[in-house]
């Protein structure tokens, strides 16, 4: 059965209604507020990592500034509610999340460059054939013409789909098992 094209506002409104979404929301109102409630000093030593259940997470650089900003929870939970539109009912300190996801943020690294590092359809320090960088183009068609001999060359260097024998990357068949086009149009059926 073919699913009807719906519309952008259709699409968005059904994402703001998940709960993932919502959370993904409230977490940035935290994350904008975070300095301005504790201060740049402990903002400095902490990241707001995550909502479960009405319960704030943050990642503490130490176990002494998570043990100290536990003393502090109902006093920062207090300044948070007041300033967000939603009611938090805790809040959590650990320095379990701190290294992974502090040491990237504070690279300067955003949250979709972290999603795409780590995505399966990433070519990853693909090499490219000898011979095939790619020149700057006077005109959009040589650049594309470029750009597509690029691409094959990539491409035979990648391994088989088993669904439809094209070219694929090795994270979409190792998480799939086949390409993402085929991952998709077999998720869309179910």
């Amino acid at each position: 059965m073919v699913k009807p094209i719906q519309s952008l506002s259709q699409i968005l409104g059904g994402l703001e209604g998940q709960d993932n979404w919502k959370g993904r929301q409230q977490l940035q109102q935290v994350l904008a507020r975070w300095p301005v409630v504790v201060g740049e000093a402990v903002a400095a030593q902490t990241r707001p990592t995550g909502i479960q259940r009405r319960v704030l997470l943050v990642a503490a650089s130490s176990s002494a500034w998570a043990q100290n900003l536990g003393f502090e929870r109902i006093r920062i939970l207090e300044k948070l509610n007041a300033l967000t539109t939603f009611n938090l009912t805790d809040i959590k300190f650990s320095t379990g999340q701190w290294r992974s996801e502090y040491s990237l943020i504070a690279a300067n690294i955003s949250e979709s460059a972290i999603l795409w590092r780590d995505h399966p359809s990433r070519l990853a320090n693909l090499p490219l054939p000898p011979g095939n960088a790619v020149p700057l183009a006077p005109d959009s068609q040589s650049a594309f013409r470029n750009w597509a001999r690029v691409m094959r060359s990539r491409a035979q260097n990648l391994p088989l789909c088993p669904a439809c024998q094209c070219p694929a990357p090795p994270g979409e068949l190792s998480r799939w098992q086949v390409c993402s086009l085929c991952a998709a149009q077999r998720f869309g059926r179910e």
